[in-house]
């Protein structure tokens, strides 16, 4: 291979030390960037989250120190910092002095990292004995500089890390003070990384680095930055389901690795992850919690102790643990660079990865604008089934079943007996057995389109063309003959394929829709229903009708009199309400819960 450690310029104790790590290729990144930075040239990176951007900069700095004045017998006691290296966030700060400090301790080459929320004692002991390379956050690092404790003036190395977030945190005045704090330009090299380019980024790159740099950039101007080896899942879930719903998400798509869930809120950070904590001792991760407890939590991540760690976008930027499966975002992000980092928590370093978003109807707008600036598709898919739960419960029950020992056998053998002869079928009897044990002794359907229980998804499925939604209700009020049942349809939405629709009736009513409408055996191709068991693509949001984008109808009152799913980008209850409804619908404009419930015949609150 091209990308063969052997192809590249790096000393045997660099090899052995990637190697130990089992890796034995460089990535894109590290080899473009490799042969320029070993020459001493500046350079500007750019390159999708996840692709092993550290260690381009980490590897020909530290083979660089090794073979100049950084190295050998240079030790001086209280010797200033070779190199500074700034980074956005005291997570990512961390992670890059890690690297640092694995591949530097061949060359007994010392690190320190400065960042805040700890004392400034045992950072500025470090400092005065002497160090060769200061990685740290700008507010941290500029302290220092203004208390005295660090010098800049015997810099070979400066190195901007994620410069475009830096810019987004506010640091912009700090990180142009610690450049200007350091030698002539002339005389240091620097290496500036940024995702994006915005125009304090570029006035930074004409500023402090040399006429002539290198620019490695792996991002171009392809539309594609989130990262390609994500499955980007798209699961439409009202609010008010999502501490039910994430659960089952776990367990289907995170079985075997680690999970990220991302919240908008601390609070919500801290009531999922006590939701989550019984079944996947689930820690939370966000700013309100010392520094300390979080270097303990994300140590207990890392190490395995548990699997599912809930965070805020503290811990977005530049996270990179090993083994992240699936990433769940609670709700779209406003805007797509913040859900590109997300999603680049897993997908890292060549392995593939989920990142699945929920999204309520209120936030369906941010999708296609997210698609566009983050040049991805989503997928979509439904709700986990309660089936689909029980066959996985079953599957893992099995596994703990046959793992008990044999010696209790005689204990049970009687109730075992009784239940068999009850039965009949041994089959059953350990069916009825698993059943009990995984708590799936009742099978409530959930609707794929908003994740709510006790309502099945339709489809409608028509070998001609289906331009409106119109069409489709007028072939159930053929077929149905009752228009109260008739309006009990909600959500309904239109395929691209332009041959059918989707939509969500109460699971009670399923049957009956399905006897009048579906597909008769023995017959020709003819529209017809049928139990909707996956999403098939949809069309787009606009294309649909009605209710400021909500429902059919006026706005606010979704198809007719029924009140559909509520108001302009409200979903179930309308602008800013929660479920219920008119006659089976779910509520009026600001309705608040109340009634006897969904498909009652009182509305849940009404206009304000």
């Amino acid at each position: 291979s091209p990308l063969a450690l052997d192809n590249f310029k790096l000393s045997e104790p660099v090899k052995s030390l990637l190697r130990a790590k089992g890796i034995e290729a460089l990535f894109d990144i590290q080899a473009q960037c490799l042969p320029p930075l070993l020459e001493g040239q500046d350079l500007v990176g750019r390159a999708r989250t996840g692709c092993g951007k550290t260690l381009a900069f980490v590897l020909p700095i530290v083979e660089r120190l090794a073979g100049g004045q950084g190295a050998g017998g240079k030790r001086a006691f209280g010797r200033a910092p070779s190199v500074v290296v700034l980074a956005p966030t005291r997570e990512l700060a961390k992670q890059v002095a890690a690297d640092f400090e694995y591949y530097a301790k061949a060359f007994s080459l010392t690190t320190v990292c400065l960042y805040g929320g700890t004392q400034y004692g045992p950072q500025e002991g470090m400092l005065r004995r002497g160090v060769d390379v200061v990685i740290g956050t700008p507010g941290r690092v500029k302290d220092h500089l203004e208390r005295g404790t660090l010098k800049l003036n015997q810099l070979r190395f400066r190195v901007l890390d994620e410069c475009d977030e830096m810019l987004n945190m506010g640091f912009v005045e700090d990180v142009e003070k610690i450049l200007n704090a350091g030698v002539d330009a002339a005389t240091v090299q620097t290496l500036l990384f940024s995702a994006t380019l915005p125009h304090w980024v570029k006035d930074i790159t004409k500023r402090f680095l040399k006429p002539g740099f290198t620019t490695v950039d792996l991002v171009g101007s392809q539309k594609m930055k989130a990262s390609t080896s994500v499955r980007h899942l798209l699961l439409p879930c009202h609010w008010s389901q999502r501490s039910q719903i994430v659960p089952d998400l776990v367990k289907c798509y995170g079985v075997c690795g680690r999970t990220i869930i991302f919240t908008e809120t601390k609070n919500d950070a801290n009531e999922l992850s006590g939701t989550l904590a019984e079944s996947f001792g689930a820690r939370a991760l966000h700013g309100d919690i010392p520094q300390g407890q979080r270097e303990v939590t994300l140590a207990g991540f890392r190490s395995g102790k548990f699997s599912v760690l809930v965070a805020t976008d503290v811990a977005a930027r530049g996270l990179d643990i090993s083994g992240v499966e699936l990433v769940i975002q609670l709700e779209p992000p406003k805007d797509p660079e913040t859900y590109i980092h997300r999603s680049g928590r897993t997908g890292r370093a060549g392995q593939t990865g989920i990142c699945l978003t929920l999204v309520d109807r209120r936030k369906e707008g941010l999708i296609p604008y997210i698609q566009t600036k983050a040049g991805l598709k989503f997928e979509r898919v439904g709700a986990p089934q309660p089936s689909d739960m029980a066959q996985l419960a079953g599957e893992r029950a099995l596994e703990a079943v046959q793992a008990v020992d044999v010696s209790v056998l005689p204990f049970f053998r009687a109730a075992a007996q009784k239940l068999l002869e009850s039965v009949g079928s041994p089959e059953d009897a350990v069916a009825l057995a698993l059943a009990k044990i995984t708590g799936h002794v009742e099978m409530r359907p959930r609707s794929l389109l908003t994740a709510h229980e006790d309502f099945t998804t339709l489809r409608f499925v028509s070998p001609w063309p289906v331009e409106k939604p119109g069409q489709v209700f007028g072939f159930l009020r053929k077929h149905m003959h009752e228009e109260e049942t008739v309006e009990e349809a909600k959500r309904m939405t239109l395929t691209a394929d332009g041959l059918g629709a989707v939509f969500d009736v109460p699971t009670s009513l399923a049957k009956e829709f399905l006897a009048k409408c579906g597909k008769n055996e023995g017959t020709r191709a003819t529209a017809h229903l049928q139990v909707a068991t996956s999403l098939p693509e949809l069309k787009e949001r606009e294309q649909q009708y009605g209710g400021g984008g909500a429902g059919f109808g006026s706005p606010g009152n979704g198809f007719q009199r029924a009140g559909g799913y509520g108001g302009r980008g409200a979903g179930y209850g309308g602008r800013g309400g929660s479920s219920g409804g008119g006659r089976g619908g779910f509520g009026g404009r600001g309705g608040s819960s109340g009634g006897r419930g969904f498909g009652g015949a009182r509305k849940f609150g009404g206009r304000k």
